[in-house]
């Protein structure tokens, strides 16, 4: 199946012109759930010794474990949206399992990205597009980390340079909507999901992973 950078962009679009306040609804209970995240882990890292430049190990390992129940709700919202855009409702965002699986391909993923772009930088960007897809597989899915891994690189096969373009293009929209005094991430976080979901739903050619235009016209 061949990927389109603009195809999933502009699904992303219409799905959230649909129903956009209850998007924007959802935008703002993941941010609000990032600044409590925040707050929690800031004040770990004060009870511990730790420091802005330097924030300790404990503070560090509660922001990951939070930032994962976060992801994993994002994650199981926008394939939610994606396949039944007017039935979702908020509770998908609550999808605490499999936790443990998502945990770990997350940091193995993450490990693989962050030393890519430590060797050269090239590395990082190839692990970005390669595992683009792990987190997905296990919550979709419930696969294994290795088995997350190693899927989300058979899923990306053919289509890799379409969805580095794809990565940076979704970077455009978030860096925008910061740079639209954060309001904006209201709108580009469910762009950018509901884009990320078609992808992910695209390539894995389940039922319901049709082209754009049919959906839309739907």
């Amino acid at each position: 199946m061949q990927f389109s950078p603009g195809d999933a962009i502009r699904f992303g679009w219409e799905t959230f012109k649909r129903r956009p306040w209850f998007f924007i609804g959802a935008a703002a209970i993941l941010v609000l759930a990032n600044i409590v995240n925040m707050g929690v882990t800031s004040g770990v890292n004060s009870l511990t010794g730790g420091t802005l430049e330097e924030p300790s190990l404990l503070s560090n390992l509660v922001n990951l474990a939070l930032s994962a129940l976060i992801v994993m709700g994002a994650i199981a919202f926008f394939l939610a949206a994606h396949d039944n855009p007017e039935g979702v409702d908020y509770s998908a965002l609550w999808h605490p399992t499999p936790y443990w699986k998502f945990f770990a391909t997350s940091l193995l993923t993450s490990l693989a990205i962050g030393l890519g772009l430590v060797l050269l930088i090239v590395p990082g960007l190839i692990a970005m597009v390669l595992f683009m897809f792990s987190t997905f597989l296990v919550v979709d899915r419930g696969l294994g980390p290795l088995d997350a891994l190693k899927t989300s690189m058979e899923l990306t096969k053919g289509n890799r340079w379409p969805l580095f373009g794809f990565a940076l293009l979704t970077a455009l929209i978030v860096a925008l909507g910061v740079l639209a005094l954060g309001v904006g991430l209201l709108v580009a976080i469910p762009i950018v999901g509901l884009a990320t979901a078609y992808a992910y739903r695209l390539l894995s050619g389940v039922p319901g992973a049709i082209p754009v235009d049919a959906r839309l016209a739907a």
